[in-house]
């Protein structure tokens, strides 16, 4: 039998067809796979930890509900990514949504970060960070949200510039610009000191139960 475990290193399009084959296990994989691109995307929106999560999760449920459509045009990931994109604006457009800052009680103390490359052996580098990543936070939820998307995608989410600018809707001369103007925004002191692919973690504690729930609403339906 099929596990989820088993398919860690096989590529989107194989484990999308497995599930639409009904596998439904494995859709966990694409899960856990995904759950810190779209955290970051939600966060950087504007929305707060927990609005993130939710977004997150009728996302997921979207995916599923519609993957046998997915056509392979563009990557998997851009493809998940404007549908959480769109989950964002429509939000914000029903509810008139305002930014919410980060909130110190989202990220636990001891809890470990889906993935890192986490050298920080010393407690008083991790303190410092971690104040750091507020700041940097804070300093983000001040660029308008076009420029901040961009950034989003290019300097947290690993995007590419095409990817960017199908993910967003918008040319890919508009992304370099924006990238360039986002980046000017941000005060320099900042940005030199602070690596922004580790902005907003995505904690395993919540990886578990995003999955956990996710999960279980698929195999209600």
């Amino acid at each position: 039998m099929t596990t989820a475990k088993s398919w860690e290193q096989y590529p989107d399009t194989e484990i999308i067809q497995k599930i639409v084959r009904g596998e439904i296990a494995l859709f966990e994989m694409l899960i856990r796979r995904y759950n810190p691109f779209l955290y970051k995307t939600g966060r950087s929106y504007g929305y707060n930890h927990q609005d993130a999560q939710d977004l997150m999760q009728e996302t997921y449920i979207n995916v599923y509900l519609n993957l046998a459509k997915f056509e392979n045009r563009s990557s998997f990931k851009t493809w998940i990514t404007k549908i959480m994109v769109n989950h964002c604006f429509q939000k914000r457009q029903k509810f008139s949504y305002k930014n919410e800052m980060p909130s110190e009680e989202v990220l636990h103390e001891k809890s470990t970060p889906m993935y890192t490359e986490n050298n920080h052996t010393d407690t008083e580098k991790i303190t410092v960070n971690r104040e750091l990543s507020h700041v940097l936070e804070s300093a983000l939820q001040q660029i308008p949200l076009e420029y901040r998307m961009v950034f989003s995608m290019r300097e947290m989410n690993g995007f590419n510039v095409a990817e960017t600018a199908d993910a967003l809707s918008i040319t890919e001369s508009n992304v370099k610009v924006r990238l360039n103007r986002a980046k000017a925004m941000l005060r320099n002191e900042v940005e030199k000191t602070y690596s922004a692919a580790d902005l907003y973690e995505f904690n395993l504690i919540y990886c578990d139960a995003l999955v956990k729930n996710v999960m279980e609403h698929i195999r209600a339906l």
